[in-house]
């Protein structure tokens, strides 16, 4: 089955809006033993929209549109698709009562271009959204098969998974694909290729393909094959391995989340968290609270941005700061075990960086960061070099700091 997936709309090309339906869809259509052949994104304009389905049809399987089917009048897929599939707007009376059902619901007036959502080319196949007003249409010609849905993702999302994905698997032979994903942090994609080279020929011998997905702070270990219990025991060794090998660096698999993987082990160990941060400006205690309930586990945090906040409010020794600088480990662990005190918490998190892009009066380079946990036990500190852009250097900071406090927590040496 091959598949051309076409985009409609002027925003997904003035940079307005992100293409995430591109990526679901191309996952979706992976799993399923498929991928997108050919990907366009238009404007809607009703002869780029035709000359786009005309070579589609012309080249694949299936076409797979989003956008385009909207109330307003810029929105015109279904004219050119009625063009197209030489047939007429027809109003659909269940399409209709839907409609009625989801302006009631919402206690709004329905408007004539509401109502209008319920006209679809008399010769589709509708398909219902039960998020929306603009139902998914599927026609079929000359073998071939086009697929129209709202770019809305949370309606087309569910529109493929109920009813495009299920209809296709029953079309087509396909072998579906079977695939985990490792998750890393604090390690560049050419440092782990190089470790892994003895895996990765293994890997590739034994027909399971390896892709390195990287982020600011992260990179994804993606390991595919064929959905055969041969090859699905195969995977699960070869990420045995792969973890042991980065012990420091491997903090889950698949969809979970660092910042659940860490709130987990200090619900399991009973223990609460702070932070006392610098350059990262409450974006660690963010990433703690973005955690349904994070309350269980972490109590707050003191943000001091400035010189002056760090001795108010973390009674950071004013001397200190004067002979190492702002940056540094002995700032980093005065903040993190005055932090503890005032937060009374088991850790507390620490950090104190130049995020840039300007020096702090000519001391401390862009992208140096210092992190420290202190606990009961003991204090832990590590210097971070980081990059010259600022956001980067904030994200990439928050999960360093995430995953300095899992090895701890972990008992992994680091």
């Amino acid at each position: 089955m091959t598949v051309e997936l076409i985009c409609i709309g002027d925003e997904l090309l003035i940079g307005q809006t992100i293409n995430t339906n591109a990526a679901w869809i191309g996952a979706e259509l992976s799993l399923m033993g498929s991928q997108v052949a050919y990907g366009t994104v238009i404007r809607d304009d009703e002869n780029d929209i035709h000359k786009a389905i005309d070579e589609a049809m012309d080249r694949v399987d299936v076409v797979l549109m989003t956008g385009g089917l909207g109330p307003t009048k810029d929105d015109i897929t279904k004219k050119v698709l009625c063009d197209y599939f030489d047939c007429h707007l027809i109003q659909n009376t269940t399409v209709l009562k839907h409609v009625k059902e989801f302006f009631d619901s919402r206690k709004k007036e329905m408007l004539d271009v509401n109502i209008a959502q319920a006209d679809v080319p008399e010769n589709c196949t509708v398909l219902h959204n039960p998020n929306g007003t603009a139902p998914g249409m599927w026609f079929e010609r000359n073998g071939k098969i086009l697929v129209s849905m709202p770019g809305v993702p949370y309606e087309m999302k569910d529109i493929m998974s109920a009813e495009v994905l299920p209809r296709l698997k029953d079309l087509f032979a396909l072998d579906s694909l079977y695939y985990r994903t490792v998750l890393t942090q604090g390690i560049g994609e050419s440092y782990i290729a190089d470790r892994m080279e003895v895996i990765e020929t293994n890997l590739t011998s034994e027909g399971i393909a390896l892709a390195y997905l990287p982020a600011p702070g992260s990179v994804r270990l993606r390991l595919s094959s064929k959905a055969t219990e041969e090859n699905k025991r195969r995977i699960e060794y070869y990420i045995n391995q792969i973890s042991e090998l980065f012990p420091k660096n491997v903090f889950g698999m698949d969809s979970e989340n660092l910042f659940q993987v860490v709130g987990d082990l200090l619900s399991v160990q009973e223990k609460q968290v702070g932070t006392a941060e610098s350059c990262t400006g409450g974006a660690i205690a963010s990433a703690f609270t973005s955690v349904p309930g994070s309350s269980t586990y972490f109590k707050g945090s003191v943000i001091s941005y400035t010189k002056e906040s760090k001795i108010q409010n973390l009674g950071v020794d004013e001397q200190t700061i004067n002979d190492f600088g702002l940056v540094s480990k002995q700032v980093a662990e005065q903040m993190a075990i005055n932090g503890k005190e005032i937060l009374q918490v088991d850790y507390c998190i620490s950090i104190t960086g130049n995020a840039g892009p300007a020096t702090n009066e000519g001391k401390e380079e862009v992208g140096i960061v210092w992190i420290s946990i202190a606990s009961s036990d003991r204090v832990l500190s590590k210097r971070f070099n980081f990059e010259n852009d600022r956001s980067r250097n904030i994200k990439r900071a928050v999960l360093s700091a995430m995953n300095f406090l899992r090895c701890e927590l972990m008992k992994i040496n680091m």
